[in-house]
This record gives structure tokens, sequence and C-alpha cells, in this order.
């Protein structure tokens, strides 16, 4: 760094430094900070995911509504390549879905 440069950078230090106005100072308290220190946040531990008791009367009913359902399904596709359609063979695989869905959700953690 030449002389000229040093001398640049100092009389900006100068400048800048004689420039701050005492008066506009912000204080080093500021409002509400004082509250917050009477207060602290606390926190506390996360809740982990509640573990519900399963009903197994329930389930064993979902699984025999679900056999049930799936055993039909074949003759209903049977008769799709008939070219009958059964009305209710798209609610049946619905209703099969749902049920598989559930019993999986209950029985996987």
């Amino acid at each position: 760094m030449n002389v000229r440069t040093f001398g640049l950078c100092l009389l900006g230090v100068l400048f800048l430094g004689s420039s701050a106005n005492p008066q506009h100072e912000r204080p080093t308290d500021a409002p509400g900070k004082l509250e917050i220190a009477k207060h602290p946040l606390v926190l506390e531990p996360p809740v982990g995911p509640q573990t519900q008791k399963l009903d197994p009367v329930k389930l064993h009913e979902e699984a025999e509504e679900l056999a049930k359902l799936a055993q039909s399904v074949p003759e209903d596709v049977g008769q799709i390549a008939q070219g009958k359609i059964s009305k209710d063979v798209i609610e049946k695989l619905k209703r099969i879905e749902k049920l598989s869905k559930r019993l999986r959700g209950e029985l996987v953690p």
C-alpha cells in the first residue's frame, strides 16, 4: 500500500468517525428487552406420536370383509371378460383398497 492510499483510508476513517452524532445513538436497553429477560422462552420437548391401542375385534371384522370382497373379484373379472360389467365392481375395488390401507396403517408403525 502506498502512502497516498494509506492517507485516503485514514482520512475516510476520520471522516466517518467524526460524523457520528452521539445524540442519535440507540439506547443499549431497547424497550421490551427488560420484559423478555423477565420472561424467558421455555420450550417443552416435542411430543412424539401417541401409540394407539389396536382394537382386535375391529381389525378382525375388517380383515374378514377384505377377504370376502377379494374372493368375489375373480368372478367379477370373469363377467367383464364375457362383456357383463357389474355396477358395483368399481365400488368393491375402492372398498378393498380402503380396507387394505387402513389395516396396513394400523399394523405398520
